[in-house]
């Protein structure tokens, strides 16, 4: 079955009773939404987000996009997109909201719609339509059927070692470090020198949960063993390495550190 012919998956996010309901109400009214999903807090969102992200854009739990209302108690929708944004395959976002103010910050974290309530049912009706194209062109969580998709690369990185190419498995590599133009990658058996610039491998190894964390730093978000705070510096452990994390860096890593906690199996 191609994907311009599987209904949407849809998680609908709003604290309020009324406007969740009105929300479901119309999406189980369009002919292009299949599963809907419904969820009354960001958090509650979050962690079905996470345990999606664990099973793929092919699981049972996957979502293609989320309805998303703003304002909301605690964690906020606006919040809620920005951690979305760490995922390698994140769903698309539908903002819902009362108000005009967050248009600008939503386009900003790539929304593809920002809906005002009261909903119109053809505005309504309209962004479902974008939300169906973009899966359809590939541009969701789910690959388009038709081309089939070209392999990623990446898996590996070839590595020199006394006039000999090695391939280390990028799964094995715990951080890499600056070195000008090259960047020493690090793995629990050694390191090995690369010519290859620290942010071409940030921008390659981005959707493989590497995170910077210093402008001369690039580690492996599953290889953070401890987060240590030491009189208002803030650090990692990965082995018996202790990696300093700058100022710049430390709130993404604190979100991406608390998205992985959430989405564990409880």
């Amino acid at each position: 079955m191609h994907v311009s012919d599987v209904p949407l998956r849809v998680l609908a996010v709003d604290d309020e009773r009324p406007a969740l309901g009105e929300l479901l109400y119309l999406l189980g009214k369009d002919p292009r939404v299949g599963t809907v999903v419904p969820a009354s807090a960001a958090t509650e969102a979050l962690r079905r987000l996470g345990r999606a992200m664990e099973e793929g854009p092919d699981g049972a739990d996957a979502f293609d996009v989320v309805f998303l209302d703003v304002s909301m108690p605690g964690l906020n929708g606006l919040e809620l997109a920005r951690l979305l944004g760490g995922f390698a395959t994140p769903p698309l976002i539908v903002f819902v909201t009362a108000h005009e103010d967050f248009a600008v910050r939503a386009f900003d974290l790539k929304a593809v719609d920002y809906l005002l309530k009261p909903l119109r049912k053809e505005r309504f009706a309209e962004a479902v339509r974008r939300v169906a194209d973009l899966v359809r062109a590939g541009q969701g969580p789910r690959p388009a059927a038709l081309p089939p998709p070209a392999p990623t690369p990446g898996d590996q990185i070839p590595v020199e070692l006394g006039g000999v190419t090695r391939f280390v498995p990028v799964a094995d590599i715990t951080y890499a470090e600056a070195h000008g133009d090259y960047a020493r990658l690090h793995t629990r058996g050694g390191s090995h020198l690369v010519r290859t610039p620290l942010s071409t491998l940030e921008e390659q190894w981005r959707a493989r949960g590497f995170v910077r964390i210093h402008r001369s730093r690039l580690v492996a978000l599953g290889r953070i063993e401890e987060l240590r705070l030491d009189g208002g510096n803030l650090s990692v452990r990965i082995g018996d390495r202790i990696l300093a994390v700058s100022r710049r860096n430390a709130r993404e890593l604190r979100d991406l550190l608390a998205l992985r906690a959430t989405a564990r199996p409880r």
